[in-house]
This record gives C-alpha cells, structure tokens and sequence, in this order.
C-alpha cells in the first residue's frame, strides 16, 4: 500500500486500450475503393492462396489490406466495397475483412449455411 506522498509524486495512469482496427475511427463499417486484388500464402502451418483486396478508405484516404471471405469473388480495380474490422491471424498486416453482398462484392451464390455472413437471401 503506498501512502500519500508516494500517490502525489507518482499518480497511477490508466491504461490506454489499443484499438485493433484504426483506421476504421471507432465506426463499425467504412466504404472504400478497391486498388487491387490479389493472393497471399498465410504463415507457417497453414498453406493456400488467400484472397485479399489493398483498398483506400474514402473518406480518410488511408489505404488497409482487407481479407474477401467465401468462395469466388467478382471485385476488380475500382470496385466499392464495405469494410469491418476482422483480424485474420494466418495473414500478415491484414486486419480488415469486407461484407459481402455489399456495394460491388456480391454474396457466396451457393451458400446454404451462414448465409448472413456471406450476404444471401434465404432460399424458397
């Protein structure tokens, strides 16, 4: 336990949270622009061709990797996009992930599962 001369000369500071994500700015989604899309091989045990887009958010001008989930996509240059925030822990320097069935990126069209987070309608 200190007493009060130790309090006064060394006050304790409080912690400051690390935000994972930010260049999203504390909002939960960003629209931003594809500059290109491409694949990365993730690191040690895991092996595969990831697809990943390197995009510049609009409205702060600064340029995130984000990684494109499910099966097939259709983005290409100049393409708008939705991202959040998602680290992907096999993929270096990715901490974006993009909603699909958003803007330019359509949903998995052959999704029967998890269908909110590959952005289709249930099927009749």
């Amino acid at each position: 336990m200190s007493n009060y001369i130790q309090t006064i000369k060394n006050p304790k500071i409080k912690k400051i949270s690390l935000n994972k994500s930010p260049k999203l700015q504390k909002n939960p989604q960003k629209k931003a622009v594809c500059l290109r899309v491409f694949t990365i091989s993730p690191k040690k045990p895991n092996s595969a061709n990831r697809r990943v887009v390197k995009a510049i958010i609009t409205s702060t001008k600064s340029k995130i990797m984000a990684k494109i989930p499910g099966e097939g996509h259709n983005l290409q240059q100049h393409s708008t996009i939705l991202i959040r925030g998602a680290k992907v822990r096999d993929l270096i320097g990715v901490n974006y992930s993009v909603i699909r069935g958003k803007f330019d990126l359509t949903g998995v069209i052959s999704r029967k599962t998890s269908r909110s987070r590959f952005g289709i309608k249930k099927l009749k």
